[in-house]
Formats: structure tokens, C-alpha cells, sequence
């Protein structure tokens, strides 16, 4: 009996579940083939499609699982950080948020002629990477495979007729009528190849270097200032402190154009349509260093693509910096708060000056976007500051690194051509170029300062080292600035662009200056250069003071490497940036991204966690650069500003742009 019952409860049990799992079947293939007849329009087949794309540009990666924190951050203990497949899933559910929540469009409407087409609207860039322009292509097969680029003899309508108007830019160029104020043209990405084969590869290890620092900063830091790539995580230390400015991207993004990385330039613009803006920014933010890396780099982009964003967006960041200006003497406030429009200086700087290197360093950019949009405002604010400096006593011909706002008199007499002083004296040589050489108070404010400054502060060491010191009330310091390193590009140029009677002795000291900073590089263990070096009877050309000896990923010794050899095509400046690469790779790459180091005489240095938004900005670009031919941003039709973003040269360069209204008021007034 015991084993009856339970057998029969058994063999019940077993014909009520074979009838419960054919219901739910039937139920099942019902809803199925329901579903094929009855879902809404809004999961329609392209949808459907453009929805399977974006996943499928998501990559394997959503299925790889995060790799481990690093040791000293622990994810218990760090709010700012998200792993990979976090990030992942937030920027997944971001990007395809607005696309599951539109309606569908018409069939008409809904998708371009191909596929690709539909690839370009889902992005939301205006522009187009015309594959079939002289030296452009995205930086794909073509690019990889080294096309030919255009030669340094060919004409401008040939290097940059990637545009779809050809005819009409060709008529405009043949009657000289330039600029072209609001012709919509783009410049050719990518391309460019040297055509010595181990050039290119030198090239494209650069291009890698870049994507490297890109990725990573996307991956761990995407709309914050930079990465910190030991820590895996945004530097809220910078600059600009935690406010999500997004400087990496803003101040990158013409060197992922110019090198034709497409999707990574696609990034960047979306974000600073959707996401940048100042309006809400309470932190004291730099004049200086928010014209130079923001504006610039927006002013930059407007001119290579003609897109009114960036236009609009440098219109609206230099907006925020005029309260700035509102002082006794027009010379700006070194910070200003965007949000409320207060200002103030340093408390440092010298009784709470203004310093040289900031107000001096406006010009280039404030005069472009006065001309791109008509509005004279930027323009006369920057015409203020250079009046003052034109008129005001100078000592010894020289000017102090330190003015004040209020009296308009100079603070401690301390001059340099390094930090503090640095980059005014570039924009009077470079406010002249840009202006297709018509701004003669500039070239001659500029050629008057370098001639006291090599007067009372260039000097050569007893190994015959060129060098410029720092002047500090009459007495020499014998000091070098990295940040100084710049000036051997600067003399060169200076010397090249007008024959006059200082035209040998620039040249050389340019190339004294480079060389000098070359020897500061190859003298340490590593091939980097110090912040700083001295020069004595016991050392040239090394830093001797512990807080002297650090690196963060400069530019400016690569800069000048660029400029010489564009100028005189003499083989060792290529052979001095390789050096320079190798070494970056040897000491400062990281799984994820470029970190400074605190020691460059050390074998294995210590690593500062910081891939400065310049790296990306300046000194891979000044890189790639050298390495390309040289009808890629030729030095006679752009001009640098100190954050190496190319600016037009008037009345050279077709990109310059000049809104309509501002070029009839000049055509007037000559």
C-alpha cells in the first residue's frame, strides 16, 4: 500500500503538466506570431537597424569583463571612478536613448540613400570626410596605405579643394579674393604622408600615440578636465579643478583631425554640442589658460570646418571672459568667475598684478573672432592692452613680467622669456604673421624686444651654449625655463618671415636656443628634458634643484624641433624628435594613457599620474607634425597659438573665414 498511493499520485500529477506546458506553448507561438503583425511602428525594421548598429559600434568590449582597480583605489573608496562595463552601459544607454525615445520617421525620411549615409546621421555631425580629397581620408586604408600627398609646389586650389563647390572657390582663388568669409568648405583630414617610407611609419607610431591617450581619457575621464592614468580616473586637480569642462577634448580635437581620426573627432564634437558651456561654472577659471586651450582650440575647428558651432561656442567662452577687462587700465584680471563675472589677480603676483605672459597672450585669438563674427568688441579690447604696452616706459628696453590693472605701472622688475613673460612675446611676432604681415606696431614691438632681450639676457655658456636667462633687478640668473624652449622656433621664425638686419643673428640664436635645449634632453638618463636647467661652472644644461628635475609631458622643445626643421629641412631635427618619441614611450606610456615623471635622471623615474590636455594639444601634434610633408598646415598660410592650435593668416588661407560685414567695412575703409 505504501507504494500504491504514491505511484498513482505520481501518474495525475504527470497528464495536468503535460496540459500546463503545451498551454504555455501554444501561448508562446501565439504572442509570436502575434508579434510579427502587431508591434508598433516605433520598432520598425530600419529602426530596428540603426538601434542593431549602435551596438554593434559598441564593440566586443561590453562582453569583456572590467579589469581589476588599481591597488591604491579601491572601489569602496572612489566616487569618481566606474568600471568599463559601467561606463560602458551609461554611454550605451545614453547614446541610444534618444533613438529609442524618437518617433519613428517617414520612409521617405526616416534613413539616407545607404547605409553609411544612416551612420552619419546617427552621429549628429554636419560634416563630411571626403575620402577623395588631395591628402585627406580619414586616416583609413588610404591614409595607411601612404597615398600620395599633395607636394609643397602644388596650388591652393589643389591642396584644398575638399569641398563641394569647387567651381566657386577656384573662381575666388583666381581672382585673389580672399577671404572667403561664410563659403562653406572643410580641410582635408589626415594624409599629408612623407614620402620617405620610414618617415611614415614615424608618423603613424605618432597617430597610435595619440589614439592611446584619446581611448584611455574616453574610457576613464570622458567630459572631465584630464586623465590621472595610474589612478584610472579624472584629474580634478588641474588647471580647472573638478568643473566638467571637458579640457582633454576641446583642446585635442584639431590634433585627432589633422590626424584623420574621424570617430574619435565625431566624439569630441557631439559632446561639445550637447554638453559644453560655461553658464554654469562658479570656480575662478585662468583668462589666460581658458583663451588659450577653449578658444582657441573652438576658433581652430571653426576654421577648418566652417561648423557655426564652434564659432558660437568661442563667441560664448570669450563672452564670460570680458568682465575681466572691466579694470582702471583695460589690462584683464588674470581670473574670472564665470557664473558671476567677478574677477580678481593672484595674490602672489607681485602686489596682485597682472602678469605679462597672460594679458599679452589674447591677441591672436580675441582678433580672429572679432573678424568671424563682425562684432569689433573682441578686437578692441586687445588693441587696449597692446597701446599700454606700446606707450609705457620700458626699462632697458625690457618688459617686467608683472603690470598692475589698476595704476598701469610695472610690478618687480623680473623679466623672462620662460615662465611669466613667455608667450607675449610670441603673439607680437605672431599677430603680425596673422595679419597677413599689415600689423606693423606688432612686428616692431616684437623685433625691439628681441633685440634687448639677446642685448641684455641671451649669453652662451664656456661649452658654447646658447641660452636665455632670466633677469631678476639687473642680475642674471643663469637659469633656463623648458617652458623657454619655445624661442628657438620663435627666433627661427622671426628670421624667416622678414629680411632685415637682425634676420642672421635670429637665425642663429634660434638654432643655438634648439640645439641648447636638445643637449638639456639627451643629458639626463631618460632623454627628457627638465623643467628647468642651469648653467655654471659645475653643470650646463642640467637642473640642479630637486624641484627642477620633473617632466610633464612638454612641448615646447618639440615645438622648436617642428619649426627648424620646416625652415631648413636639416635632418637632425627629425632625428631629434624620434629621440623624443622613444623616449615618451619608454618612460611615460602607461596601459592607460601618457603620465609625466618627477625625475628625469632617474632610470626608472616615478610617475606623476597627470596626462596633461596639452600632451594631446600640442606636443603630439608638434610630433606628427614633423614627421608629414609639409603642405599639411604650412607655415605660410597658419600661424600657432601657444596651445598649438592653427590659426589662418590673412589674406593667405582660404579657411580664414572673415564674416561678410567685417570684410565690407574693410574693403571700405582702404
Amino acid at each position: 500500500m505504501y507504494r500504491i498511493g504514491p505511484i498513482g499520485r505520481k501518474s495525475n500529477f504527470h497528464n495536468r503538466e503535460k496540459c500546463l506546458i503545451g498551454l504555455v506553448l501554444a501561448t508562446l507561438c501565439f504572442l509570436c506570431f502575434g508579434g510579427i503583425f502587431l508591434l508598433p511602428d516605433n520598432f520598425g525594421g530600419d529602426r530596428v537597424l540603426r538601434v542593431y548598429k549602435q551596438f554593434q559600434k559598441a564593440g566586443p568590449e561590453i562582453f569583456i569583463p572590467a579589469p581589476p582597480l588599481a591597488k591604491h583605489a579601491p572601489k569602496d573608496q572612489d566616487p569618481h571612478f566606474m568600471n568599463d562595463r559601467q561606463k560602458l552601459q551609461a554611454k550605451i544607454k545614453e547614446e541610444l536613448g534618444e533613438i529609442m525615445d524618437k518617433p519613428q520617421l517617414q520612409k521617405d525620411n526616416a534613413m539616407d540613400n545607404s547605409e553609411d549615409a544612416g551612420d552619419d546621421a546617427d552621429n549628429g555631425s554636419p560634416q563630411q570626410f571626403d575620402d577623395t580629397a588631395p591628402g585627406g581620408g580619414g586616416g583609413g586604408a588610404g591614409d595607411e596605405q601612404g597615398a600620395a600627398p599633395p607636394v609643397n609646389g602644388q596650388s591652393k586650389k589643389s591642396r584644398n579643394s575638399n569641398n563641394n563647390n569647387n567651381d566657386d572657390i577656384a573662381a575666388v582663388l583666381d581672382n585673389n579674393n580672399l577671404p572667403l568669409g561664410n563659403v562653406n568648405l572643410q580641410m582635408p583630414l589626415g594624409g599629408h604622408a612623407d614620402g620617405d617610407v620610414s618617415v611614415e611609419e614615424k608618423r603613424q607610431k605618432v597617430k597610435e600615440m595619440m589614439q592611446h591617450a584619446w581611448e584611455n581619457y574616453k574610457l576613464y575621464a570622458w567630459g572631465k578636465n584630464e586623465l590621472r592614468p595610474l589612478s584610472q580616473r579624472a584629474h580634478i586637480g588641474s588647471i580647472f579643478g573638478s568643473q566638467e569642462l571637458g579640457a582633454t577634448i576641446i583642446d585635442g580635437l584639431d590634433t585627432l583631425y589633422i590626424m584623420g581620426l574621424e570617430n574619435e573627432y565625431k566624439e569630441g564634437r557631439d559632446w561639445i554640442e550637447r554638453k559644453f558651456s560655461l553658464d554654469n561654472v562658479t570656480a575662478d577659471l585662468s583668462v589666460f589658460e581658458t583663451n588659450i586651450r577653449f578658444i582657441g582650440g573652438l576658433l581652430t575647428m571653426y576654421a577648418f570646418t566652417g561648423d557655426a558651432l564652434y564659432k558660437d561656442k568661442a563667441q560664448h567662452v570669450a563672452d564670460k571672459l570680458l568682465p575681466a577687462f572691466q579694470t582702471p587700465t583695460g589690462i584683464p584680471y588674470g581670473l574670472v568667475n564665470p557664473k558671476t563675472g567677478m574677477s580678481k589677480n593672484y595674490g602672489w603676483a607681485s602686489g596682485a598684478s597682472s602678469i605679462l605672459s597672460e594679458f599679452g597672450t589674447l591677441h591672436l585669438e580675441f582678433s580672429y573672432l572679432s573678424d568671424i563674427t563682425g562684432n569689433p568688441l573682441y578686437k578692441e579690447r586687445v588693441q587696449t592692452i597692446r597701446q599700454i604696452l606700446k606707450d609705457i616706459e620700458k626699462p632697458k628696453g625690457l618688459y617686467p613680467n608683472f603690470l598692475n590693472p589698476k595704476t598701469g605701472k610695472w610690478g618687480q622688475l623680473h623679466m623672462s622669456l620662460g615662465a611669466l613673460g613667455d608667450s607675449f612675446y610670441e603673439y607680437l611676432l605672431k599677430a603680425w604673421i596673422q595679419s597677413g604681415q599689415t600689423d606693423e606696431e606688432a612686428r616692431q614691438m616684437f623685433d625691439e624686444a628681441m633685440v634687448a632681450i639677446i642685448d641684455k639676457m641671451v649669453r652662451t655658456s664656456p661649452n658654447g651654449l646658447t641660452y636665455v636667462s632670466d633677469l631678476k633687478f639687473d642680475r642674471l640668473e643663469h637659469k633656463m625655463d623648458h617652458l623657454a624652449c619655445f624661442a628657438g622656433g620663435l627666433f627661427a621664425l622671426g628670421a624667416n618671415t622678414r629680411q632685415n638686419e637682425h634676420t642672421e643673428k635670429f637665425m642663429n640664436i634660434g638654432k643655438g636656443i634648439t640645439n641648447t635645449c636638445h643637449e638639456s634632453y639627451i643629458r639626463t638618463t631618460t632623454h627628457l628634458g627638465p623643467e628647468a636647467f642651469r648653467f655654471s661652472e659645475a653643470a650646463e644644461a642640467r637642473a640642479l634643484k630637486s624641484n627642477e628635475k620633473y617632466y610633464i609631458l612638454r612641448p615646447e622643445t618639440v615645438e622648436s624641433y617642428f619649426v627648424l626643421w620646416r625652415l631648413t629641412h636639416d635632418q637632425k631635427y627629425r632625428d631629434w624628435g624620434w629621440d623624443a618619441v622613444q623616449a615618451l614611450e619608454q618612460h611615460c606610456r602607461t596601459p592607460h594613457g601618457y603620465s609625466g615623471i618627477k625625475n628625469v635622471y632617474q632610470e626608472v623615474p616615478q610617475k606623476d599620474d597627470v596626462q596633461q590636455s596639452f600632451f594631446l594639444a600640442e606636443t603630439l601634434k608638434y610630433l606628427y607634425l614633423l614627421f608629414s610633408d609639409d603642405s599639411l598646415i604650412p607655415l605660410d598660410e597658419w600661424v600657432f597659438n601657444t596651445e598649438a592650435h592653427p590659426l589662418p593668416v590673412k589674406g593667405a588661407n582660404i579657411y580664414y573665414r572673415q564674416a561678410a560685414s567685417t570684410s565690407a567695412a574693410a574693403t571700405n575703409a582702404s
